[in-house]
């Protein structure tokens, strides 16, 4: 039976983590891509009690030469890519009044412009093997706030990169949907919330509580839930599925 590989970025921690490790139930082999090498080693070796080979690759995809590294790495070592997943990239939260230009670029840098670049240079491989692309987003592209206006800017840029990406894969056989999660607890929210919890005079576990409903969500989501999302995302059940942005965030997002 034919190998068949994906690329999961971000894969050290997180939902880029939960995702690695799920989709070695679907897959041969999984390339797990992130700048710690030791949470690397971590992802690795539950992907291989998972089922799948993993392979890592330690790199800044923020660097302009590190997309077509990781590419030219995968292809040397496995001949092949099916699947793409970008979920590498955090900005920060600072107020739009407040953030300084290094600051915006910083931003872009990993989430946007290291997502577009590593799609580049993997879409060759891509159309050959049919395969598929999910960029991660968020549902702050649906309402930015002042607060934090860098996240949703991003996340929107990255959801019309993706429909632009689309449109080229339909030409071509390649999958592209982008995928927006809500308020999930990953160690970054985790922290976040501990932040929170020491100005309110509060424990982090009454943070968490209090959290849904202040949000009007039913409850802060798993990585793991994320992670099978994406799954279906790139499976072939969800071939048809393509140009769209998939939100998953307990109901906090009641526009139409």
């Amino acid at each position: 039976m034919e190998q068949t590989v994906a690329i999961v970025t971000g894969a050290s921690q997180g939902i880029g983590g939960a995702t690695a490790i799920r989709l070695a139930k679907d897959f041969s082999v999984i390339v797990v891509v992130a700048r710690n090498r030791d949470n690397l080693n971590a992802t690795a070796s539950e992907v291989e009690k998972a089922g799948a080979k993993a392979y890592i690759v330690a790199a800044d995809l923020s660097k302009p030469e590190a997309a077509k590294l990781v590419i030219e790495e995968t292809l040397t070592r496995f001949g092949r890519i099916d699947a793409l997943l970008n979920i590498a990239g955090a900005v920060p939260g600072i107020d739009v009044m407040e953030m300084t230009d290094d600051q915006w670029i910083q931003g872009a840098e990993l989430k946007l412009h290291g997502a577009r670049r590593l799609t580049i240079h993997a879409w060759e491989a891509l159309k050959k093997s049919r395969g598929a692309v999910v960029f991660i987003s968020g549902t702050t592209a649906l309402e930015p706030k002042s607060g934090t206006a860098a996240v949703g800017v991003i996340n929107a840029a990255i959801d019309a990169l993706a429909k632009a990406f689309a449109e080229k894969g339909v030409r071509d056989g390649v999958q592209v949907n982008s995928m927006l999660p809500g308020a999930i607890l990953t160690e970054r929210r985790r922290s976040m919330l501990e932040k929170s919890a020491k100005q309110q005079g509060i424990t982090l576990e009454q943070s968490i509580e209090r959290f849904p409903e202040k949000a009007g969500i039913t409850r802060l989501g798993t990585p793991e839930e994320i992670a099978d999302l994406m799954a279906y995302l790139v499976s072939p059940g969800a071939r048809w599925l393509t140009g769209a942005a998939i939100r998953m965030d307990g109901g906090e997002v009641r526009g139409i």
